[in-house]
């Protein structure tokens, strides 16, 4: 599993050279706002690479040829795979902080109900899926679940698939495989943590990606989760979810 921090090493992965990690670093910029395949005459237009298209025609085929794109059949542009994701998180994304205000209101909204653990959950829930604008998952060790957001999932083109979908929530309403996803599939070794669908091999998951982190409130042990298509914006999620782990463990002291 990945240990996450909020430095960037702007390395090349090996096996990549310079200018395919800053290639490959715009095409998931560019994929991750747009959730539409990347073609080399868009990244030419819109990011001043200083090649030519044919180059990034042929860095990319190089790319894809390497395990980290890949070619939906009905376009000739390119994607990344969650390869590429995994490296995009480690690597080369730089963390998007939340604002003053809006750290100031969540630890508000926290504090107001922190006597109470099942409101705390719920507030928890609604205000990290108002913050990431995503499905947000709150989950104790001992079986309990709370979730907010459910709306946000049909904002993303992966989910207008009506299997996925349904798979989704019905996944949220079996408490044993949240259990496993939350308390098994992911180790609580790093402090953030990062699954793909392809990593948890469950029918019509594919598309899907999920963040996570443990946290303890008093007695309880639990998870904080957000669940969304993979190409979820991380920058953003991921030091929200840790903000939102270090307000909740603080108000349980």
């Amino acid at each position: 599993m990945t240990l996450f921090s909020t430095h960037v090493i702007l390395v090349p992965m090996i096996g990549l050279t310079a200018r395919q990690t800053q290639i490959l670093k715009v095409i998931i910029d560019e994929y991750i706002t747009t959730a539409e395949p990347v073609g080399s005459s868009s990244l030419e237009k819109k990011y001043s690479l200083g090649v030519s298209p044919a180059t990034i025609r042929k860095e990319m085929h190089d790319l894809t040829q390497a395990g980290y794109l890949k070619q939906p059949h009905t376009s000739a542009g390119r994607i990344p795979t969650p390869l590429a994701m995994k490296f995009y998180i480690d690597q080369l994304m730089e963390e998007k902080q939340m604002s003053v205000a809006d750290e100031v209101k969540t630890k508000e909204e926290v504090r107001q109900v922190k006597t109470d653990f099942d409101k705390l959950m719920h507030a928890t829930a609604h205000s990290l899926a108002k913050a990431t604008q995503a499905l947000a998952v709150v989950i104790t060790d001992e079986g309990d679940s709370w979730s907010a957001g459910h709306a946000s999932v049909f904002d993303n083109p992966e989910f207008f698939n009506f299997e996925i979908c349904q798979n989704l929530f019905s996944f949220l309403e079996e408490e044993k495989k949240l259990q496993e996803l939350f308390f098994e599939r992911f180790t609580g070794i790093s402090p953030i943590e990062v699954l793909f669908g392809e990593d948890l091999g469950w029918p019509y998951f594919e598309p899907v990606g999920v963040v996570a982190t443990r946290f303890s409130a008093g007695s309880h042990n639990g998870a904080l989760g957000i669940i969304g298509p993979y190409r979820l914006n991380y920058k953003s999620i991921i030091p929200t979810l840790r903000f939102f782990k270090e307000v909740l463990e603080e108000a349980t002291k």
